[in-house]
Protein backbone atom coordinates (compact mmCIF):
# COMPACT_ATOMS: atom_id res chain seq x y z
CA UNK A 1 0.00 0.00 0.00
CA UNK A 2 1.31 3.44 -0.91
CA UNK A 3 2.27 5.55 2.09
CA UNK A 4 0.13 8.63 2.33
CA UNK A 5 2.22 10.31 5.00
CA UNK A 6 5.71 9.94 6.36
CA UNK A 7 5.38 11.24 9.87
CA UNK A 8 6.67 10.38 13.32
CA UNK A 9 4.79 7.11 13.72
CA UNK A 10 3.99 4.25 11.34
CA UNK A 11 2.44 0.80 11.28
CA UNK A 12 3.96 -1.56 8.71
CA UNK A 13 2.32 -4.85 7.83
CA UNK A 14 4.78 -7.68 7.16
CA UNK A 15 4.44 -11.18 5.79
CA UNK A 16 7.74 -12.90 6.50
CA UNK A 17 9.02 -16.35 5.60
CA UNK A 18 9.49 -18.58 8.65
CA UNK A 19 12.93 -19.95 9.58
CA UNK A 20 14.22 -23.06 7.80
CA UNK A 21 17.39 -25.07 7.98
CA UNK A 22 18.53 -23.20 4.87
CA UNK A 23 17.53 -19.78 6.32
CA UNK A 24 18.12 -19.77 10.06
CA UNK A 25 18.23 -16.01 10.56
CA UNK A 26 17.12 -14.86 13.98
CA UNK A 27 13.65 -13.47 14.56
CA UNK A 28 15.12 -10.00 15.10
CA UNK A 29 17.10 -10.09 11.86
CA UNK A 30 14.11 -11.43 9.94
CA UNK A 31 11.99 -8.55 11.27
CA UNK A 32 14.58 -5.88 10.46
CA UNK A 33 15.21 -7.26 6.98
CA UNK A 34 11.46 -7.20 6.30
CA UNK A 35 11.25 -3.57 7.39
CA UNK A 36 14.35 -2.70 5.37
CA UNK A 37 12.73 -4.11 2.24
CA UNK A 38 9.92 -1.58 2.75
CA UNK A 39 12.34 1.29 3.28
CA UNK A 40 12.51 1.42 7.07
CA UNK A 41 15.77 1.24 8.99
CA UNK A 42 14.86 0.36 12.55
CA UNK A 43 16.14 -0.76 15.93
CA UNK A 44 14.53 -3.27 18.26
CA UNK A 45 14.75 -2.34 21.96
CA UNK A 46 15.17 -5.08 24.52
CA UNK A 47 11.57 -4.77 25.69
CA UNK A 48 10.30 -5.61 22.19
CA UNK A 49 13.04 -8.15 21.54
CA UNK A 50 11.80 -10.23 24.46
CA UNK A 51 8.37 -10.56 22.83
CA UNK A 52 9.51 -11.94 19.46
CA UNK A 53 9.35 -15.52 20.64
CA UNK A 54 6.81 -17.02 20.59
CA UNK A 55 4.83 -14.10 19.07
CA UNK A 56 6.16 -14.42 15.50
CA UNK A 57 5.33 -18.11 15.30
CA UNK A 58 1.91 -17.69 16.87
CA UNK A 59 1.16 -14.96 14.31
CA UNK A 60 2.41 -17.28 11.53
CA UNK A 61 4.88 -14.53 10.58
CA UNK A 62 2.08 -12.23 9.48
CA UNK A 63 2.01 -9.20 11.74
CA UNK A 64 2.21 -5.43 11.95
CA UNK A 65 5.30 -3.66 13.25
CA UNK A 66 4.45 -0.53 15.22
CA UNK A 67 7.19 2.07 14.66
CA UNK A 68 8.04 5.30 16.42
CA UNK A 69 10.66 7.80 15.28
CA UNK A 70 13.20 8.38 18.07
CA UNK A 71 15.24 11.11 16.43
CA UNK A 72 17.70 9.09 14.40
CA UNK A 73 15.97 5.85 13.45
CA UNK A 74 12.69 4.05 13.68
CA UNK A 75 12.17 2.01 16.81
CA UNK A 76 9.94 -1.05 16.89
CA UNK A 77 7.59 -0.24 19.75
CA UNK A 78 5.62 -3.50 19.56
CA UNK A 79 4.20 -6.12 17.20
CA UNK A 80 0.51 -6.79 16.53
CA UNK A 81 -1.02 -9.91 14.96
CA UNK A 82 -2.44 -9.49 11.49
CA UNK A 83 -2.77 -6.26 9.52
CA UNK A 84 -3.61 -3.36 11.87
CA UNK A 85 -1.93 -0.72 9.73
CA UNK A 86 -5.20 1.17 9.25
CA UNK A 87 -5.30 2.14 12.93
CA UNK A 88 -2.46 4.57 13.66
CA UNK A 89 -2.76 7.92 15.39
CA UNK A 90 -0.67 10.73 16.84
CA UNK A 91 -1.41 13.56 19.28
CA UNK A 92 -0.40 17.21 18.83
CA UNK A 93 -0.31 19.46 21.91
CA UNK A 94 -0.20 23.19 22.50
CA UNK A 95 1.00 23.40 26.10
CA UNK A 96 -0.19 26.83 27.18
CA UNK A 97 0.18 28.33 30.63
CA UNK A 98 -3.61 28.84 30.82
CA UNK A 99 -5.02 26.25 28.42
CA UNK A 100 -3.66 22.95 27.10
CA UNK A 101 -5.07 21.87 23.74
CA UNK A 102 -4.73 18.52 22.00
CA UNK A 103 -5.61 17.24 18.55
CA UNK A 104 -5.54 13.57 17.61
CA UNK A 105 -4.56 12.98 13.97
CA UNK A 106 -5.05 9.85 11.88
CA UNK A 107 -1.51 9.21 10.65
CA UNK A 108 -2.81 7.24 7.66
CA UNK A 109 -5.33 9.74 6.27
CA UNK A 110 -4.12 12.96 7.90
CA UNK A 111 -7.61 13.73 9.17
CA UNK A 112 -8.40 15.07 12.64
CA UNK A 113 -10.02 12.41 14.83
CA UNK A 114 -10.51 14.36 18.06
CA UNK A 115 -9.85 17.77 19.62
CA UNK A 116 -9.98 18.63 23.31
CA UNK A 117 -8.76 21.31 25.71
CA UNK A 118 -8.48 21.76 29.47
CA UNK A 119 -7.25 24.47 31.80
CA UNK A 120 -3.63 23.92 32.76
CA UNK A 121 -3.59 22.03 36.10
CA UNK A 122 -0.73 24.31 37.22
CA UNK A 123 -3.05 27.33 37.49
CA UNK A 124 -3.69 26.90 41.27
CA UNK A 125 0.05 27.51 41.74
CA UNK A 126 -0.07 30.85 39.94
CA UNK A 127 -2.23 32.45 37.26
CA UNK A 128 0.93 33.82 35.66
CA UNK A 129 4.12 31.97 34.80
CA UNK A 130 6.35 33.95 37.14
CA UNK A 131 4.51 32.64 40.21
CA UNK A 132 5.18 29.08 39.09
CA UNK A 133 8.84 29.85 38.50
CA UNK A 134 9.16 31.19 42.05
CA UNK A 135 7.19 28.23 43.42
CA UNK A 136 9.76 25.77 42.08
CA UNK A 137 12.91 27.77 42.84
CA UNK A 138 15.28 25.55 44.85
CA UNK A 139 12.32 23.29 45.71
CA UNK A 140 12.76 19.88 44.01
CA UNK A 141 9.53 18.55 45.50
CA UNK A 142 7.59 21.53 44.09
CA UNK A 143 9.18 21.01 40.68
CA UNK A 144 8.23 17.34 40.77
CA UNK A 145 4.70 18.33 41.74
CA UNK A 146 4.26 20.63 38.73
CA UNK A 147 5.86 18.08 36.40
CA UNK A 148 3.41 15.43 37.51
CA UNK A 149 0.51 17.86 37.18
CA UNK A 150 1.55 18.60 33.60
CA UNK A 151 1.75 14.90 32.75
CA UNK A 152 -1.62 14.36 34.44
CA UNK A 153 -3.08 17.13 32.26
CA UNK A 154 -1.82 15.46 29.09
CA UNK A 155 -3.14 12.10 30.26
CA UNK A 156 -6.51 13.69 30.94
CA UNK A 157 -6.56 15.05 27.38
CA UNK A 158 -5.67 11.62 26.02
CA UNK A 159 -8.60 10.25 27.99
CA UNK A 160 -10.98 12.90 26.65
CA UNK A 161 -9.81 12.33 23.08
CA UNK A 162 -10.24 8.60 23.52
CA UNK A 163 -13.81 9.18 24.67
CA UNK A 164 -14.47 11.47 21.69
CA UNK A 165 -13.15 9.31 18.87
CA UNK A 166 -13.19 5.83 20.40
CA UNK A 167 -9.53 5.17 19.63
CA UNK A 168 -7.64 3.84 22.67
CA UNK A 169 -4.59 5.87 23.64
CA UNK A 170 -2.40 2.81 23.05
CA UNK A 171 -2.85 3.55 19.33
CA UNK A 172 -1.31 7.02 19.69
CA UNK A 173 2.15 6.25 18.34
CA UNK A 174 3.69 9.70 18.73
CA UNK A 175 3.11 13.09 20.29
CA UNK A 176 4.39 16.57 19.50
CA UNK A 177 4.39 19.24 22.21
CA UNK A 178 4.80 22.96 21.60
CA UNK A 179 4.94 25.36 24.53
CA UNK A 180 6.77 28.36 25.89
CA UNK A 181 10.18 27.81 27.43
CA UNK A 182 8.94 27.71 31.02
CA UNK A 183 6.10 25.30 30.30
CA UNK A 184 8.53 22.91 28.59
CA UNK A 185 10.92 23.11 31.53
CA UNK A 186 8.10 22.13 33.85
CA UNK A 187 7.03 19.27 31.59
CA UNK A 188 10.58 17.93 31.54
CA UNK A 189 11.08 18.47 35.26
CA UNK A 190 13.80 21.10 34.72
CA UNK A 191 14.17 24.06 37.05
CA UNK A 192 12.82 27.09 35.13
CA UNK A 193 14.60 29.72 37.25
CA UNK A 194 17.34 30.37 34.61
CA UNK A 195 14.56 31.44 32.19
CA UNK A 196 13.87 34.39 34.48
CA UNK A 197 17.35 35.25 35.79
CA UNK A 198 20.04 37.04 33.80
CA UNK A 199 21.77 36.00 31.54
CA UNK A 200 18.54 34.16 30.67
CA UNK A 201 20.17 30.88 29.64
CA UNK A 202 17.56 28.09 30.00
CA UNK A 203 18.50 24.69 31.36
CA UNK A 204 17.80 23.35 27.86
CA UNK A 205 16.58 24.89 24.65
CA UNK A 206 15.98 21.57 22.93
CA UNK A 207 14.10 18.62 24.39
CA UNK A 208 14.11 16.41 21.31
CA UNK A 209 12.51 12.96 21.43
CA UNK A 210 11.66 11.47 24.82
CA UNK A 211 9.72 8.32 25.65
CA UNK A 212 6.23 9.29 26.71
CA UNK A 213 6.24 7.00 29.71
CA UNK A 214 9.50 8.54 30.91
CA UNK A 215 7.53 11.77 31.30
CA UNK A 216 4.59 10.01 32.92
CA UNK A 217 2.49 10.20 29.72
CA UNK A 218 0.43 7.08 29.08
CA UNK A 219 1.26 6.36 25.43
CA UNK A 220 3.58 3.82 23.81
CA UNK A 221 5.72 6.05 21.62
CA UNK A 222 7.97 9.08 21.73
CA UNK A 223 7.15 12.68 22.52
CA UNK A 224 8.84 15.34 20.41
CA UNK A 225 9.46 18.61 22.25
CA UNK A 226 9.69 21.68 20.02
CA UNK A 227 12.89 23.66 20.72
CA UNK A 228 12.95 27.16 22.19
CA UNK A 229 14.87 29.96 20.51
CA UNK A 230 15.32 31.95 23.75
CA UNK A 231 14.03 32.32 27.27
CA UNK A 232 10.90 34.15 26.14
CA UNK A 233 10.62 32.73 22.62
CA UNK A 234 9.50 29.15 23.01
CA UNK A 235 8.64 26.11 20.96
CA UNK A 236 5.08 27.33 20.50
CA UNK A 237 6.46 30.11 18.29
CA UNK A 238 8.77 27.72 16.40
CA UNK A 239 5.77 25.48 15.76
CA UNK A 240 3.73 28.51 14.67
CA UNK A 241 6.42 29.44 12.15
CA UNK A 242 6.08 25.97 10.63
CA UNK A 243 2.42 26.75 10.03
CA UNK A 244 3.09 30.25 8.65
CA UNK A 245 5.78 28.93 6.29
CA UNK A 246 7.35 32.27 5.36
CA UNK A 247 10.78 31.06 6.53
CA UNK A 248 10.94 29.27 3.14
CA UNK A 249 10.20 32.25 0.88
CA UNK A 250 11.74 35.54 -0.23
CA UNK A 251 8.90 37.83 0.85
CA UNK A 252 9.43 39.72 4.09
CA UNK A 253 6.74 38.71 6.55
CA UNK A 254 5.87 39.32 10.19
CA UNK A 255 4.48 36.76 12.64
CA UNK A 256 2.97 37.99 15.89
CA UNK A 257 1.36 36.09 18.77
CA UNK A 258 -0.02 38.30 21.52
CA UNK A 259 -1.20 36.97 24.86
CA UNK A 260 0.13 37.52 28.34
CA UNK A 261 3.41 37.84 26.46
CA UNK A 262 3.87 39.15 22.96
CA UNK A 263 6.19 37.28 20.61
CA UNK A 264 7.16 38.53 17.20
CA UNK A 265 9.28 37.17 14.34
CA UNK A 266 10.07 39.00 11.12
CA UNK A 267 12.05 37.77 8.12
CA UNK A 268 12.15 35.31 5.26
CA UNK A 269 14.28 32.40 4.04
CA UNK A 270 17.48 34.39 4.51
CA UNK A 271 17.06 35.54 8.10
CA UNK A 272 14.62 35.66 10.99
CA UNK A 273 14.73 38.37 13.62
CA UNK A 274 12.72 37.77 16.77
CA UNK A 275 11.82 39.43 20.04
CA UNK A 276 9.38 39.09 22.89
CA UNK A 277 7.96 41.32 25.54
CA UNK A 278 5.53 41.21 28.41
CA UNK A 279 2.19 42.31 27.01
CA UNK A 280 0.76 41.86 30.48
CA UNK A 281 -2.78 40.82 31.35
CA UNK A 282 -4.41 43.75 29.57
CA UNK A 283 -4.99 41.97 26.30
CA UNK A 284 -6.77 39.17 28.13
CA UNK A 285 -9.01 41.55 30.07
CA UNK A 286 -6.92 41.31 33.24
CA UNK A 287 -6.40 45.01 33.88
CA UNK A 288 -10.01 45.94 34.57
CA UNK A 289 -12.05 45.20 37.68
CA UNK A 290 -14.59 43.61 35.35
CA UNK A 291 -12.06 42.14 32.95
CA UNK A 292 -12.29 38.41 32.26
CA UNK A 293 -11.18 35.68 29.91
CA UNK A 294 -13.08 35.01 26.71
CA UNK A 295 -15.75 32.79 28.23
CA UNK A 296 -19.52 32.79 28.70
CA UNK A 297 -20.80 36.20 29.75
CA UNK A 298 -17.79 38.14 28.46
CA UNK A 299 -18.41 41.16 26.24
CA UNK A 300 -16.49 40.35 23.05
CA UNK A 301 -17.98 42.83 20.55
CA UNK A 302 -18.86 46.52 20.88
CA UNK A 303 -20.29 49.09 18.46
CA UNK A 304 -21.24 52.73 18.91
CA UNK A 305 -23.40 54.62 16.46
CA UNK A 306 -25.04 58.03 16.94
CA UNK A 307 -24.29 57.90 20.64
CA UNK A 308 -25.82 54.45 21.17
CA UNK A 309 -23.57 51.73 22.53
CA UNK A 310 -24.35 48.10 21.72
CA UNK A 311 -22.60 45.01 23.04
CA UNK A 312 -22.48 41.29 22.33
CA UNK A 313 -21.58 38.64 24.89
CA UNK A 314 -20.16 35.16 24.45
CA UNK A 315 -23.09 32.83 24.93
CA UNK A 316 -25.60 35.62 24.33
CA UNK A 317 -26.60 36.15 27.98
CA UNK A 318 -26.22 39.13 30.30
CA UNK A 319 -22.67 40.49 30.52
CA UNK A 320 -20.44 39.57 33.47
CA UNK A 321 -17.40 41.54 32.28
CA UNK A 322 -15.30 42.24 29.21
CA UNK A 323 -12.51 40.24 27.53
CA UNK A 324 -9.57 41.43 25.43
CA UNK A 325 -11.32 41.54 22.07
CA UNK A 326 -14.22 43.45 23.63
CA UNK A 327 -11.83 46.00 25.12
CA UNK A 328 -10.17 46.58 21.73
CA UNK A 329 -13.52 47.21 20.06
CA UNK A 330 -14.75 49.38 22.93
CA UNK A 331 -11.66 51.56 22.76
CA UNK A 332 -11.71 51.76 18.95
CA UNK A 333 -15.38 52.73 18.85
CA UNK A 334 -15.01 55.33 21.61
CA UNK A 335 -12.07 56.90 19.77
CA UNK A 336 -13.91 57.03 16.43
CA UNK A 337 -17.03 58.48 18.07
CA UNK A 338 -15.10 61.11 20.08
CA UNK A 339 -15.79 59.59 23.49
CA UNK A 340 -12.04 59.56 24.09
CA UNK A 341 -9.30 61.63 22.49
CA UNK A 342 -6.06 60.36 20.93
CA UNK A 343 -4.43 60.24 24.37
CA UNK A 344 -7.26 58.07 25.67
CA UNK A 345 -8.80 60.79 27.85
CA UNK A 346 -12.57 60.66 28.24
CA UNK A 347 -14.69 63.46 26.81
CA UNK A 348 -16.60 64.10 30.02
CA UNK A 349 -20.20 65.39 30.25
CA UNK A 350 -21.01 64.84 26.56
CA UNK A 351 -22.25 61.27 26.61
CA UNK A 352 -24.55 59.64 29.16
CA UNK A 353 -22.46 56.46 29.26
CA UNK A 354 -19.43 58.38 30.52
CA UNK A 355 -19.76 58.64 34.29
CA UNK A 356 -17.65 59.23 37.40
CA UNK A 357 -16.74 56.24 39.59
CA UNK A 358 -14.43 55.70 42.59
CA UNK A 359 -10.91 54.75 41.61
CA UNK A 360 -10.60 51.12 42.73
CA UNK A 361 -6.96 51.71 43.72
CA UNK A 362 -7.80 54.92 45.61
CA UNK A 363 -11.53 54.82 46.47
CA UNK A 364 -11.44 58.31 47.96
CA UNK A 365 -10.82 59.66 44.45
CA UNK A 366 -13.13 59.64 41.46
CA UNK A 367 -12.25 59.08 37.82
CA UNK A 368 -14.21 59.00 34.57
CA UNK A 369 -15.32 55.69 33.10
CA UNK A 370 -17.54 54.33 30.36
CA UNK A 371 -20.44 52.18 31.53
CA UNK A 372 -20.92 49.51 28.88
CA UNK A 373 -23.67 47.78 30.87
CA UNK A 374 -25.95 49.44 33.41
CA UNK A 375 -26.84 47.58 36.59
CA UNK A 376 -30.17 46.33 35.20
CA UNK A 377 -28.39 45.07 32.07
CA UNK A 378 -25.59 43.14 33.81
CA UNK A 379 -25.50 39.66 35.28
CA UNK A 380 -24.30 40.95 38.68
CA UNK A 381 -26.89 43.71 38.93
CA UNK A 382 -24.21 46.42 39.06
CA UNK A 383 -22.76 48.86 36.56
CA UNK A 384 -19.97 47.36 34.45
CA UNK A 385 -17.40 50.04 33.72
CA UNK A 386 -14.07 50.55 31.98
CA UNK A 387 -12.23 53.35 33.72
CA UNK A 388 -9.72 56.01 32.74
CA UNK A 389 -7.05 53.99 34.56
CA UNK A 390 -8.04 50.91 32.55
CA UNK A 391 -7.81 52.85 29.30
CA UNK A 392 -4.34 54.16 30.05
CA UNK A 393 -3.10 50.72 31.08
CA UNK A 394 -4.45 49.19 27.90
CA UNK A 395 -2.88 51.89 25.75
CA UNK A 396 0.50 51.16 27.35
CA UNK A 397 0.03 47.49 26.53
CA UNK A 398 -0.95 48.07 22.91
CA UNK A 399 2.02 50.44 22.63
CA UNK A 400 4.32 47.55 23.56
CA UNK A 401 2.91 45.41 20.75
CA UNK A 402 3.19 48.27 18.26
CA UNK A 403 6.74 49.10 19.31
CA UNK A 404 7.95 45.50 18.95
CA UNK A 405 6.91 45.54 15.30
CA UNK A 406 8.41 48.98 14.70
CA UNK A 407 11.69 48.08 16.39
CA UNK A 408 12.25 44.87 14.43
CA UNK A 409 11.44 46.58 11.13
CA UNK A 410 13.94 49.32 11.91
CA UNK A 411 16.55 46.65 12.55
CA UNK A 412 15.94 45.53 8.95
CA UNK A 413 15.99 49.13 7.73
CA UNK A 414 12.43 48.70 6.48
CA UNK A 415 9.05 50.35 6.85
CA UNK A 416 5.69 48.76 7.60
CA UNK A 417 4.57 49.23 4.01
CA UNK A 418 7.25 46.79 2.86
CA UNK A 419 5.73 43.89 4.80
CA UNK A 420 4.45 41.22 2.45
CA UNK A 421 2.36 39.21 4.93
CA UNK A 422 1.39 39.93 8.52
CA UNK A 423 0.51 36.69 10.30
CA UNK A 424 -1.73 36.84 13.37
CA UNK A 425 -1.46 33.83 15.67
CA UNK A 426 -2.95 32.74 18.97
CA UNK A 427 -6.41 33.14 20.45
CA UNK A 428 -6.17 36.92 20.71
CA UNK A 429 -5.20 37.35 17.06
CA UNK A 430 -7.90 34.90 15.99
CA UNK A 431 -10.85 36.48 17.76
CA UNK A 432 -9.80 40.10 17.49
CA UNK A 433 -11.72 42.31 15.07
CA UNK A 434 -9.00 43.39 12.70
CA UNK A 435 -10.30 46.88 11.93
CA UNK A 436 -10.55 47.67 15.64
CA UNK A 437 -6.98 46.50 16.24
CA UNK A 438 -5.68 48.73 13.44
CA UNK A 439 -7.82 51.64 14.66
CA UNK A 440 -6.14 51.73 18.07
CA UNK A 441 -2.68 50.99 16.67
CA UNK A 442 -1.96 47.44 17.79
CA UNK A 443 -1.19 46.51 14.17
CA UNK A 444 0.18 48.74 11.39
CA UNK A 445 -2.22 50.20 8.84
CA UNK A 446 -1.53 47.77 6.00
CA UNK A 447 -3.79 46.71 3.12
CA UNK A 448 -6.12 44.24 4.79
CA UNK A 449 -5.33 41.47 2.33
CA UNK A 450 -1.81 41.34 3.79
CA UNK A 451 -3.15 40.11 7.13
CA UNK A 452 -3.39 36.35 7.54
CA UNK A 453 -5.18 34.89 10.56
CA UNK A 454 -3.62 31.56 11.52
CA UNK A 455 -5.64 30.70 14.61
CA UNK A 456 -3.75 28.40 16.96
CA UNK A 457 -0.63 28.20 14.80
CA UNK A 458 1.27 26.40 17.55
CA UNK A 459 -1.19 23.50 17.56
CA UNK A 460 -1.46 23.44 13.77
CA UNK A 461 2.31 23.31 13.34
CA UNK A 462 2.56 20.51 15.90
CA UNK A 463 -0.12 18.55 14.01
CA UNK A 464 1.66 19.04 10.67
CA UNK A 465 4.88 17.64 12.11
CA UNK A 466 3.08 14.45 13.15
CA UNK A 467 2.46 13.77 9.46
CA UNK A 468 5.65 15.10 7.90
CA UNK A 469 8.98 14.06 9.39
CA UNK A 470 10.81 16.23 6.86
CA UNK A 471 9.64 19.24 8.86
CA UNK A 472 12.30 18.38 11.44
CA UNK A 473 14.77 19.77 8.88
CA UNK A 474 12.65 22.92 8.64
CA UNK A 475 12.87 23.32 12.41
CA UNK A 476 16.65 23.03 12.19
CA UNK A 477 16.67 25.72 9.50
CA UNK A 478 14.49 28.03 11.60
CA UNK A 479 16.74 27.56 14.63
CA UNK A 480 19.85 28.27 12.56
CA UNK A 481 18.41 31.43 10.99
CA UNK A 482 16.68 33.00 13.98
CA UNK A 483 18.30 35.83 15.93
CA UNK A 484 16.71 36.88 19.20
CA UNK A 485 16.80 40.49 20.41
CA UNK A 486 16.29 41.54 24.02
CA UNK A 487 14.00 44.57 23.71
CA UNK A 488 15.07 45.69 27.16
CA UNK A 489 18.56 46.31 25.78
CA UNK A 490 17.31 48.67 23.08
CA UNK A 491 18.27 52.19 24.12
CA UNK A 492 15.38 53.92 22.35
CA UNK A 493 12.70 51.31 23.08
CA UNK A 494 11.08 53.40 25.82
CA UNK A 495 11.09 56.46 23.57
CA UNK A 496 9.33 54.48 20.86
CA UNK A 497 6.88 53.17 23.44
CA UNK A 498 6.00 56.73 24.46
CA UNK A 499 5.26 57.67 20.84
CA UNK A 500 2.97 54.67 20.53
CA UNK A 501 0.89 55.60 23.59
CA UNK A 502 -1.65 57.42 21.47
CA UNK A 503 -4.62 56.27 19.41
CA UNK A 504 -3.61 54.99 17.00
CA UNK A 505 -0.18 56.71 17.01
CA UNK A 506 1.38 60.13 17.48
CA UNK A 507 1.42 60.69 13.72
CA UNK A 508 -2.07 59.98 12.38
CA UNK A 509 -0.72 60.14 8.82
CA UNK A 510 0.78 56.69 9.41
CA UNK A 511 -2.80 55.43 9.75
CA UNK A 512 -4.60 56.76 6.65
CA UNK A 513 -7.54 54.34 6.92
CA UNK A 514 -8.18 55.42 10.52
CA UNK A 515 -7.94 59.08 9.49
CA UNK A 516 -10.53 58.42 6.78
CA UNK A 517 -12.89 56.70 9.24
CA UNK A 518 -12.55 59.59 11.67
CA UNK A 519 -13.39 62.07 8.94
CA UNK A 520 -16.34 59.93 7.87
CA UNK A 521 -17.85 59.84 11.34
CA UNK A 522 -17.28 63.53 11.85
CA UNK A 523 -19.31 64.12 8.71
CA UNK A 524 -22.14 62.32 10.46
CA UNK A 525 -21.89 58.90 8.84
CA UNK A 526 -22.94 56.13 11.25
CA UNK A 527 -20.44 53.36 11.98
CA UNK A 528 -21.89 50.86 9.55
CA UNK A 529 -21.55 53.39 6.69
CA UNK A 530 -17.98 54.42 7.44
CA UNK A 531 -15.35 54.75 4.73
CA UNK A 532 -13.66 51.49 5.74
CA UNK A 533 -16.09 48.75 6.79
CA UNK A 534 -15.29 46.40 9.63
CA UNK A 535 -13.46 43.32 8.47
CA UNK A 536 -14.43 40.42 10.68
CA UNK A 537 -11.49 38.03 10.74
CA UNK A 538 -13.01 35.47 13.05
CA UNK A 539 -12.79 32.08 11.35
Amino acid sequence: MEKKHDGLGRKIYLELSPPTEEDARGDRERLLDGLREQGYEAVVPLKTLRTLYPFCREAEWKFTAVLGWQGEKWEVLRLEKGDTSQCQYGAAVDLGSTTIMMKVIDLDTGKEAASQSIFNPQIPYGEEILSRIFYTKDQPEHLRELQELTADGLNRLLELCEEECGVPRDEYLCMTVAGNTTMIHLLLGLFPWPVFETPFAPAAKEGGFIRGKELGIEMPGYVYIFPSAANYLGGDIISGLLEAGFYKGEELSVFIDIGTNGELVAGNAEFLLAGAGAAGPALEGGISRYGMRAEKGAVDCVSISRGTLKIHTIGGGKPRGICGSGIVELLAEMFLEGWVDSAGNFNIDKFDRIIKVPNHLAPEKEEPAVCYAWADESDQGEDLVFTQTDVQEFIRTKAAAHTMVEYLLEEFGLEAGQIGRFYLAGGFGTHLELEAAVTIGIYPDLPREKFCVLGNASLKGAAELLLNREMLKDIEKIMENITYLQFGNAGDFLEKMHKAQFLPYTDLNQYPSVKEKLNGRRRGKPAEEGAVPKLANRP
